[in-house]
């Protein structure tokens, strides 16, 4: 039978938290506000953190926390002292970058366990072992390693040492991520967790000449994006990569929202259970795994570096998304016996829609909401934050109801 890898999924917030762990995770990854590469999605520190682990592990789930920033060495001794806060938290690993970091992290506080980032750009065996032989117990792969080469290096490596690669989100189009765009156009450095992502922006060429006259570059009808790279998506291969041997399959995502978490997690989790009962149960719900990723928000995707080289950057597009965000489940109100749901987005009684729960997405029919703030009996509502009670049988608290993305502008 097929060894199954770790699901490890993207917590930037204690609401993907929640979403990760409620949809299928095995673990979990989330910052601190310093020595992180997402600044600003960093939420876990004192008591924050403390409480997040201990939600992972109430589900049986891991906490991982990103301390992957290349620290100068006035920075040093604020990083041994976060990473010995974490320790203290109960976090089951540190992911690191800079070998110097690791290294004093061995040294200075050795009971924590170290992953090797994917900024870290491991691409072959031998960097492998030379951090297995200063005590790192996992490393992450870079993006640019191909199926191919992943098997070898298992082979080679053995279970001396775990591998974990990525699996699906945002790719950057510099070398795993050592990208200085940001840095140079805003003064926020990607290496120092600040990155403004200006390979999303849309850029157009202008000749020496004609000065002031813009020539666009890969042009649809969205924009132009020169320097943007598709977002990869590894799902249509993924018996391929559970066999070749790696540990932990990341989905990449800490600045999204919980609901992209939910879904992504979702269709992953779900893909590996198929994966245990048959290769064949797999393939049969292949097509219908691919039509749930594209409910969240999400760029045209490829499978990166995976099967060679990827598509050209210049062909990604904007952002799709097939449903929308329509309202989480808080639980039963016990007075009326109705669901209490924090609604996200406007929808109408009698109106069709999908309830995203861990066993997998059925239909529903909306029906008459009750304002909880007021007792208002409403057919709709469209106050995010508002509590609204509503009739929906089968449902526990975390589920979450979507429906058709609409124009809110309207």
């Amino acid at each position: 039978m097929m060894k199954i890898p770790e699901l490890l999924c993207p917590a930037g917030s204690r609401e993907s938290l929640e979403a990760a762990l409620h949809f299928g995770a095995d673990a979990v990854y989330g910052g601190m506000k310093q020595y992180g590469l997402r600044a600003y999605a960093g939420t876990f520190d004192g008591d924050g953190l403390r409480d997040a682990v201990r939600l992972a592990h109430d589900a049986n789930a891991r906490f991982y926390v990103t301390m992957n920033i290349y620290p100068f060495d006035d920075e040093l001794e604020g990083f041994l002292e976060a990473a010995r806060n974490a320790e203290a938290a109960g976090v089951d690993a540190v992911i690191v970058s800079d070998p110097g970091a690791i290294r004093l992290l061995r040294r200075e506080v050795p009971g924590l366990p170290v992953h090797v980032s994917t900024q870290a750009n491991t691409v072959n065996t031998p960097a492998v072992e030379m951090y297995r032989e200063m005590g790192c117990e996992r490393v992450i792969l870079a993006r640019e390693v191909s199926l191919e080469r992943i098997r070898k290096m298992k082979q080679a490596l053995g279970d001396s040492i775990q591998l974990e690669t990525f699996v699906h989100g945002a790719s950057c189009m510099a070398y795993s991520g050592r990208c200085m765009l940001s840095a140079y156009l805003t003064g926020r450095s990607g290496n120092r967790g600040e990155c403004a992502q200006p390979c999303r922006w849309q850029y157009a060429v202008m000749e020496e000449k004609r000065p002031g006259e813009y020539f666009p570059v890969a042009e649809d009808e969205r924009g132009t994006y020169l320097f943007s790279a598709r977002d990869l998506c590894l799902m249509p291969i993924l018996p391929d990569l559970c066999a070749a041997g790696v540990s932990s399959l990341k989905i990449e995502g800490r600045m999204k929202t919980e609901y992209y978490v939910a879904v992504v997690t979702g269709a992953y989790r779900r893909a590996l259970d198929l994966l245990t009962e048959s290769r064949e149960a797999f393939d049969r719900e292949l097509p219908e795994l691919m039509q749930e990723l594209q409910c969240a928000s999400h760029r045209d995707s490829d499978t990166g570096f995976l099967l060679g080289n990827p598509e050209t950057p210049g062909e990604a597009e904007g952002f799709h998304q097939e449903r929308e965000y329509t309202a989480r489940v808080l639980g039963k109100d016990e007075a009326t016996g109705k669901t209490r749901l924090l609604l996200k987005n406007r929808f109408f009684a009698g109106e069709t829609l999908e309830l995203m729960t861990p066993e997998g997405v059925r239909p529903v029919t909306a029906s008459r909401l009750i304002r909880e703030k007021t007792g208002e009996e409403l057919d709709t509502l469209g106050i995010a934050g508002e509590t609204i009670l509503m009739d929906l049988p089968a449902c526990s608290a975390g589920d979450i109801l979507r429906g058709p993305v609409r124009n809110h502008r309207k």
